[in-house]
């Protein structure tokens, strides 16, 4: 993976998400946040699909991809939270592995016996992102199920930060 430049065509795609999470918030018909979402997705698809096929991977892109997925699933929930489709707790239960991630990445750069490790992402990783967007969806299509989505996504988080803590302590482990 080299540095690679920060305005590639995977990486504008990635940062396309940032300007859907914007639209997500100014708009309000059902339908058309079913489509931000839709696009949401296919972006996150094609832009790692166009990394590798070109050779384009970037250390730039491995941080904007995951980065660009969360601003958007963040505005996403913070809207239904603020209009009442989502609960606080609920709410929390959509971000635990990231705010997980984000409590080991400073704990990490804490421990100096750690050496660096290169972040990957992880398949469970991308299952939660996709369960995520499904839930999305489902918030606006099955209301009544929101919960169930929303258990879901806290149960395959869990099993991702166990997953990405393995993975991160025995990259770093001297």
């Amino acid at each position: 993976m080299n540095r690679g430049a920060l305005f590639t065509l995977p990486n504008t795609i990635s940062l396309s998400r940032v300007v859907l999470a914007l639209a997500f918030v100014l708009v309000s018909e059902p339908w058309d946040r079913i489509a931000l979402i839709a696009v949401a997705g296919f972006t996150d698809i094609i832009d790692g699909w166009l990394a590798r096929h070109e050779k384009s991977e970037s250390t730039a892109g491995a941080f904007l991809d995951p980065l660009a997925d969360r601003v958007f699933v963040l505005v996403a929930i913070s809207t239904y939270l603020i209009e009442g489709r989502l609960s606080t707790g609920q709410y929390f239960i959509f971000l635990t592995r990231d705010l997980a991630t984000a409590v080991g990445f400073v704990v990490a750069k804490i421990i100096p016996t750690l050496r660096p490790a290169v972040f990957r992402a992880r398949m469970l990783g991308k299952i939660v992102t996709v369960v995520q967007l499904i839930t999305l969806v489902a918030i606006i299509v099955v209301p009544e199920l929101t919960n169930v989505f929303v258990i879901t996504i806290g149960i395959i988080s869990s099993a991702s930060i166990v997953d990405y803590t393995i993975a991160l302590w025995r990259g770093r482990a001297r």
